[in-house]
């Protein structure tokens, strides 16, 4: 794992999604790993010196970004050693914790080597905001043909089935958490550079920027885990104020929830949405930064986290190619 000690393996690791949302785009905090300094999370063992998880994560995120974390939440626990290649597992841990964090801001990277990437840099495919993705007929032809390609008729049906599903085919829709799902369909095909590393296989070629840029290790199935929690997330928790300024117009507040959730949202809805779950109000002060008429400025009322146990985004379903509600 990145900044290992010594080389010596350990056997817990701990990786961070530390994600922010400037300028309407998601994004993610990255570092280079290793002697091909390839795109990596903050990581590092679980050293003696840390007496919790969260302690020894926020020691290395410090260390090796300068950036210190506020809101965090343990993510998942990654134990599939078969998912990486051998020269790489021997020196990883057997267990990686991961956490997600979420940040207000996406200042400049302190540390040396740390920069702030959108993550529809590694899921090009996730980002509807503008209609359907470019990228997608590519995938959904060489997916075709994987599945087409099956030792059996049985094995067949169910990856036509699985792509149906992940991919919103066949009359299905577009199910903006199932990130992961549609990124373990791509390594699973064998189409994402990860695959042809840790299974070995053609390397892709320029066509294959279709499939995003390659992580190290598992760390892009560990942000597609994230980015997919992440999307279910804001519909029942208001977590997205973490990644609000203090105070705020409804119109970046929207702008901030396409971005997370990679489609775009009915304004009037949404504003009516936000109105009736009593997420927030009004500060008295106006903004001129809109462009055009000055926007009420509005924060997040504290109080409701008091009032429902559940008080999120209930955005519906989203529909191939369109706006949702």
């Amino acid at each position: 794992m990145p900044g290992a000690r010594g080389g010596a393996a350990r056997s817990i690791g701990l990786s961070a999604v530390i994600v922010a949302a400037t300028g309407h785009e998601p994004r993610v905090l990255t570092i280079r790993a290793g002697q091909d300094f390839v795109e990596a999370l903050p990581s590092g063992p679980l050293e003696a010196e840390h007496r919790t998880l969260e302690i020894g994560l926020r020691n290395w995120v410090e260390r090796q970004t300068s950036e210190r974390l506020g809101y965090v939440e343990q993510l998942y626990t990654f134990g599939d050693r078969d998912r990486v290649a051998p020269e790489i597992a021997d020196g990883a841990p057997a267990l990686v914790v991961a956490y997600l964090a979420l940040v207000r801001e996406a200042a400049p990277a302190g540390a040396a080597g740390a920069t702030w990437q959108s993550w529809y840099r590694y899921f090009p495919w996730e980002d509807w905001r503008g209609g359907r993705p470019a990228q997608l007929p590519l995938i959904e032809e060489r997916l075709s043909r994987w599945a087409a390609a099956s030792p059996g008729e049985a094995l067949r049906r169910l990856r036509e089935e699985r792509i149906g599903l992940a991919f919103g085919l066949g009359g299905a829709s577009w199910n903006e958490e199932l990130v992961l799902e549609r990124y373990e369909l791509l390594y699973e095909a064998g189409l994402v550079a990860e695959a042809a590393r840790d299974l070995g296989g053609t390397t892709p070629g320029p066509e294959d920027a279709a499939t995003g840029v390659a992580m190290a290790v598992d760390h892009r199935r560990i942000l597609a885990t994230a980015i997919g929690r992440l999307r279910g997330k804001i519909k029942y928790r208001p977590v997205v104020f973490e990644l609000m300024p203090p105070a705020f117009t409804l119109l970046q507040l929207q702008r901030t929830v396409e971005a997370l959730s990679g489609v775009r949202l009915h304004k009037q809805n949404f504003r009516r949405l936000v109105e009736q779950q009593g997420l927030v109000e009004e500060t008295g002060a106006m903004s001129a930064a809109t462009g055009g008429r000055p926007a009420r400025l509005v924060r997040f009322r504290r109080e409701v986290l008091l009032e429902r146990p559940a008080p999120g985004l209930r955005l519906r379903a989203g529909r191939r190619g369109g706006a949702i509600s």
